[in-house]
């Protein structure tokens, strides 16, 4: 997958750097395997903001995508690659023996056509799912679970992976993209590879207006508002962090000073 630096035909388009993604699904997604998705305002009952920075944004439906791998021994083919909103990485449609279909994450070098499979027995390859008692040890995984038969909670994301590095009586060491080593049940599931479109991070949005069309709504500065608005607001005074306000300091010291009178 390229990077494209479009010609800077508009202001918009001037820093905007793209991954071209031709192998990806042109179509409508599997619609038996989404969900309607509520967008948040970052609002609580009473109306009032709560979570600044969020609202707005294009309407999305949630894929329903298969973290757990449970279907053991039965062949899947993959029907297509899809681009997902909710998540930096592609999907993968697999199509079983026995007619279903399913959601999975795309691992990197995934093609339409794959075979692939999940259980104690399938082969030692990209896009296969096993407990981690049955990989090898130094095999790059990813949608690793935490417990089992839980579901991927590690290196779900584009371009994660992690690495098995040993195995000790039940359970298996890991080392995650920060370093961090962690301990991991045997029984838990992994799958082989590293997970796709690892250019992602390269990629730049290029204008205001795509963020907005995510739900991102603007980050205004604190000294740009009011006293009322914000700590830092209102008047001309140095520079601040939340929490440090005029006078806090004093206010701290006077209660001190009152104390050690009292005593």
């Amino acid at each position: 997958m390229p990077l494209v630096k479009v010609k800077p035909t508009s202001p918009g388009r001037r820093a905007l750097v793209k991954v071209v993604t031709p192998e990806l699904h042109k179509g409508e997604p599997y619609w038996p395997l989404t969900e309607q998705q509520k967008r948040g305002s970052g609002r609580n009952n009473y109306g009032r903001i709560t979570v600044r920075h969020q609202g707005g944004g294009h309407k999305h439906h949630l894929r329903i995508i298969d973290f757990r791998r449970s279907k053991d021994g039965i062949a899947a083919k993959v029907e297509r690659l899809e681009y997902d909103p909710n998540r930096s990485a592609h999907l993968a449609l697999l199509l079983y023996a026995d007619g279903e279909r399913r959601y999975v994450v795309a691992p990197k070098g995934l093609t339409v056509g794959t075979q692939l499979m999940s259980g104690s027995e399938a082969p030692i390859k990209t896009g296969n799912a096993l407990p981690l008692r049955n990989i090898p040890v130094g095999t790059i995984v990813h949608c690793v679970e935490m417990m089992p038969g839980k579901g991927a909670q590690l290196a779900r994301s584009a371009g994660a992976h992690v690495q098995v590095l040993a195995r000790e009586g039940s359970y298996a060491q890991l080392r995650l993209r920060s370093g961090e080593i962690r301990k991991v049940h045997i029984d838990c599931r992994a799958t082989i590879g590293e997970v796709g479109n690892a250019e992602h991070n390269l990629e730049s949005i290029g204008k205001a207006g795509r963020v907005r069309w995510r739900g991102v709504r603007p980050t205004v500065r604190g000294v740009a508002m009011n006293p009322i608005d914000h700590p830092h607001g209102g008047g001309e005074r140095p520079p601040l962090s939340l929490r440090f306000r005029p006078g806090a300091c004093r206010a701290r010291a006077s209660r001190r000073d009152a104390t050690s009178a009292r005593k």
